[in-house]
């Protein structure tokens, strides 16, 4: 799996796994029912502790959007039509506050900001 994991980072390692793997499942690179390569594979192949990789496994299951059979590895849940939506939808909030932050700090002001969102808007 193509993961990259960026160790001079803020986030810790296994979350990023968790926003790396989730990304492709939500995007359709991992199909449901996909095998994940196991703990101990996908911990090699990135460089990090097993631990690591079976917290952000685990996170995965909770958030459900992997089941772990017992001998038999992880694999991408069913998907969730709504949970992949609300992913969706956080993930253009992300967005949005990143868009915000940047004009805030060019100056503009929160009218400005609404102005040009508006005029984005009407252009799509």
């Amino acid at each position: 799996m193509n993961l990259i994991i960026n160790h001079t980072s803020m986030q810790p390692v296994y979350e990023q796994i968790v926003c790396q793997i989730k990304d492709k499942i939500i995007h359709g690179e991992l199909v449901e029912e996909s095998v994940l390569p196991s703990v101990r594979t996908l911990a090699k192949e990135l460089k990090v502790s097993a631990l690591t990789v079976k917290k952000a496994y685990d996170q995965l299951e909770v958030e459900g959007f992997v089941i772990t059979v017992h001998g038999k590895g992880s694999f991408v849940a069913s998907t969730n039509q709504a949970q992949m939506l609300e992913e969706k939808k956080k993930e253009v909030e992300s967005e949005f506050e990143q868009s915000i932050r940047k004009a805030r700090s060019c100056g503009m002001e929160d009218q400005e900001i609404q102005e040009l969102f508006q005029i984005v808007l009407d252009d799509i």
